[in-house]
């Protein structure tokens, strides 16, 4: 037994000593607030505190807690609430969970130093990582632990209301590995270590005979279709796959282990033969190369075209070219919680709860892989720990599933860290290459680009992010001819996905860059090269759509007192280090390309005076659970104190569709205001009252005031509709678009949100290193429905962003850990100014757009032109590493 003190009762827990404290807390005790996210003290989230300094819990065995006095995030103390009080007021917690670490640590340092510095909190907090907030929220809740303030903010659109889940994220919200039936079965895959090979069974038999196994599946055990995939048409990737395997860590087998096993799969029966693996796609496209897939010629999954105008022409005729390549790598989404989740039987219904962005999609998929109706699988989605695109697509639903309706028993899995790193998707790498040209005054006369970009085995999001790059990559300028093509291409690489900006990113990289170039030619400013080109109101986009709402040129005239104090800033520098300034733009269509987008949205007054929002918008940080509840509460007129959140759960709540693409603001905003609006019109009927009238609850008795007349009406005495409310509105909003034709002309998005940001830095010329100095982002929102929200997706944007231009890539095999694969810490990102500009779109809810993917667009371009201003170097591939910016400085002179 392993005695010691928690939160200052004195427990005891039946653990090996050679046990991590983490499963200690977690498994023996139930203190499910410590989070892991690695097993390998990297990330920090499992940070408690030990006699009164954090450790990782992940890293300490049981033996060394022994009369210890241990301290979680489930504490009674009063340093700990004044610190959750801080984070909320600040908006400090986004995802969640790296919440209970961060405020450990932090507890830890205010214990010592009751009034930190900006420094201070830094080297306090800096071995706890978070992927969701950029730091600078959190960095400011630390610094401020004053008492707390009243709130006084009603919930109207405009107000920074604190996050209505906040509460449960600082006190450790429930998140897929923090929740399973008793007795769940442990389920464990067999995953492939090779890039592409074939494999063979032993004895599964004799395995699935020995003590602690409890059931060994195969894809022979999958009784419906063995494929799914994100885009219906192009669904080709197996849950479990047979003979050959076509990536290093595709699931070939499952294994599930009674709940007091050991689950050891070191003696399971398999031969693997390593096969020849296209790992690029000039390999993929070689003539003779194998196909990863019979019908798809030349392991092309699909190519993106669009053409407008005459641009060979145009090119021809245009002052000054620059022409340019640009290459980036795999990026890894490193959300700090690995996917997990469990699964359980209610009558015939099976249940699975997990972290998940697209429930609705999540049982669609799942039903089809498992041969049943969609009614009879449920979606529960846990709390999400980060997802930015790679949660979209299922990963353990299926496998789940198929456990509990094979052993009729609930069951529960969680990756390893490693094992999330490498069979869940990435970002696309792309080769680009092309010319802009202008003419002798600045104007933009031509694009011509051509990209390739690196799908993986399966398709996943690869015909978005094809579609979606020869609209965006003109970027936010006008552009009257054009030829754009991206195709994406099959390799036995990671399978590439969704992952904040679907290669818009990548295509900016290009684009932005070869801007400034092409503004040094011209001899203009290089910011004011990208006013002078700006759209406005009324121009047409490369896809011929007339625009409306523009809002580039307001964020780029936003950006102008910073550049110039900026520039002035870096021209009385005096130091060995090189000091630059660099600016780039962004814009992004908010939603599906050309694709029905809709959203449902439920609204209900109950017959107890309850306002019941079910809205199945999944909120992963982004702030979902809030900003729809703030717009339905002011389209209904009642205070948003008076609403209750009910979601996403694919039988409680309709389907709002997917949380991506910039979309649950615009599109599921809309909904909730229309199903608010329409309750609110049934309302007023039935009092007979104008749109002018006010409301108000009181129990179960709602008052309608108009003017000197008031009207009450007794929800206790209305029958109960169809879904059990005294009143109920449903409504559906999909946003207008029309499909593109040939050359890709058409109007792909109902919206588009626009940003600009510009960057300071200096650059160490010996070294290739450098250190970012600040950072101005300025964002076109429409209208910002929670300032604060927004200012957290723009700051956590930045930061993967910075990640995106000088640290992240991935290589299979080598960098499948949170040590060698490397995101920005707590030092990493410089203080951030955002600068909220709102141009409203009249297609948004209350004028709002988008934001979340297109904060990190203009941070990575910047950076590099930052670079450039600095040294003179051209970087023409990312990650910005030293020796590629040493390279690149030398190239230069």
């Amino acid at each position: 037994m392993i005695s010691f003190t928690l939160n200052g009762q004195a427990v005891s827990a039946d653990a090996p000593p050679t046990s991590r404290l983490t499963e200690v807390l977690r498994e023996a005790l139930g203190r499910k607030g410590t989070k892991v996210g690695c097993d390998a003290g990297d990330c920090g989230a499992c940070t408690v505190l030990m006699d009164g300094r954090q450790v990782c819990a992940c890293m300490v065995p049981a033996a060394r807690a022994e009369g210890a006095n241990i301290e979680t995030v489930e504490a009674e103390d009063h340093d700990l609430a004044r610190l959750q009080a801080s984070f909320l007021r600040h908006g400090a917690a986004q995802c969640g969970i790296c919440t209970p670490g961060m405020l450990m640590a932090a507890v830890d340092l205010l214990r010592r130093n009751p009034a930190p510095s900006e420094h201070e909190a830094k080297e306090a907090l800096g071995g706890v990582l978070c992927r969701c907030t950029g730091y600078r929220k959190i960095i400011a809740a630390v610094c401020d632990t004053g008492p707390a303030v009243a709130d006084p903010i009603a919930g109207r659109v405009g107000e920074a209301v604190g996050r209505l889940d906040g509460a449960a994220k600082v006190a450790g919200d429930s998140f897929g590995a923090d929740f399973a039936p008793d007795g769940a079965l442990i389920v464990r895959a067999i995953r492939s270590p090779h890039n592409h090979a074939a494999f063979a069974f032993g004895d599964l038999a004799a395995f699935a005979a020995r003590a602690g196994v409890a059931s060994v599946m195969t894809a022979a055990d999958i009784p419906g279709r063995n494929a799914f995939g994100v885009i219906p048409p192009f669904a080709d990737q197996p849950a479990i796959a047979q003979s050959p395997a076509r990536f290093r860590g595709e699931c070939v087998a499952l294994v599930a282990f009674e709940a007091d096993a050991d689950p050891d799969l070191g003696a399971f029966p398999i031969t693997w033969q390593p096969l020849a693996a296209l790992m690029t796609p000039a390999q993929a496209e070689a003539e003779g190369a194998a196909l990863l897939h019979p019908t798809r010629l030349g392991n092309r999954l699909i190519e993106g075209r669009l053409k407008k105008g005459d641009p060979a022409q145009a090119m021809a005729s245009s002052a000054h070219v620059v022409e340019a390549v640009m290459e980036t790598s795999f990026v890894e989404h490193a959300y700090i919680e690995p996917e997990a989740g469990s699964a359980w039987m209610e009558g015939d219904t099976l249940v699975i709860r997990a972290c998940t962005q697209a429930p609705v999609m999540d049982r669609d998929d799942t039903a089809l892989i498992l041969n049943l109706p969609a009614d009879r699988v449920r979606i529960i989605p846990s709390a999400v720990g980060g997802g930015f695109g790679s949660k979209l697509d299922v990963s353990l639903q299926p496998l789940l599933g198929l456990v509990t309706l094979k052993t009729g028993r609930p069951c529960r899995m969680t990756y390893s860290r490693s094992e999330s790193m490498s069979s869940t998707t990435k970002r696309h790498p792309a080769e680009m290459q092309g010319r802009i040209g202008c003419d002798a005054t600045g104007h933009i006369m031509a694009v011509e680009f051509e990209g390739r970009f690196n799908t993986g085995a399966y398709s996943s999001w690869g015909p978005t992010v094809a579609n979606r790059v020869p609209v965006h990559v003109s970027g936010p300028y006008f552009t009257p001819h054009i030829r754009a093509q991206a195709r994406a291409i099959h390799t036995h690489g990671p399978v590439s996905g969704a992952f904040r900006g679907f290669g818009v990113p990548q295509a900016a990289l290009w684009q932005e860059t070869i801007f400034d170039q092409l503004a040094d030619k011209v001899g203009l400013d290089r910011l004011e090269f990208r006013i002078l080109n700006a759209l406005r109101d009324g121009d047409e986009s490369a896809t011929g759509q007339i625009l409306s709402a523009v809002g580039i040129a307001e964020c780029l005239e936003a950006l102008r007192p910073h550049w110039a104090r900026a520039l002035s800033d870096a021209a009385k520098a005096s130091s060995p280090l090189l000091r630059g300034v660099g600016v780039a733009s962004c814009w992004y269509g908010c939603g599906n390309t050309s694709l029905p987008n809709p959203s449902t949205i439920r609204i209900g007054l109950s017959q107890d005076g309850r306002v019941i929002l079910h809205q199945g918008a999944t909120d992963i940080g982004q702030g979902a659970n809030t900003v729809i509840a703030q717009i339905a509460a002011q389209a209904l007129g009642l205070p948003l104190h008076d609403l209750v959140l009910i979601g996403p759960d694919t039988h409680l709540t309709p389907d709002a569709g997917k949380t991506s693409a910039s979309r649950q603001t615009f599109v599921s905003g809309r909904a909730a205001k229309a199903a608010a609006e329409a309750l609110r019109a049934r309302v007023l009927r039935l009092a007979n009252a104008g749109d002018a009238a006010t409301l108000s609850l009181s129990g179960s008795v709602l008052t309608v005031t108009e003017g000197a007349s008031r009207r009450k009406i007794d929800l206790a005495t209305l029958s109960a509709d169809a879904f059990g409310y005294a009143l109920t509105a449903q409504e559906t909003y999909d946003p207008p678009t029309s499909g593109l034709d040939e050359n890709g002309q058409g109007k792909p998005y109902a919206l588009y949100g626009y940003g600009a940001q510009m960057v300071e830095l200096e650059v160490d010329p010996r070294l290739g290193t450098l250190r970012l100095i600040k950072i101005t982002a300025a964002h076109d929102v429409g209208r910002a429905i929670n300032p604060q929200l927004a200012e957290g997706q723009i700051e956590g944007g930045i930061a993967q962003g910075i990640g995106l231009a000088l640290m992240e890539e991935y290589i299979p095999g080598r960098t499948e850990n949170l040590h060698d694969y490397l995101i920005p810490t707590i030092g990493d990102v410089p203080p951030i100014e955002s600068l909220l500009i709102e141009v409203p779109d009249p297609e948004g809810p209350y004028g709002a757009k988008g934001l979340g993917e297109h904060v990190l667009i203009p941070t990575a371009p910047a950076i590099l032109n930052a670079i450039r201003h600095a040294t003179g170097a051209v970087i023409t591939k990312v990650p910005a590493l030293p020796h590629r910016v040493l390279a690149a400085i030398k190239g230069a002179s």
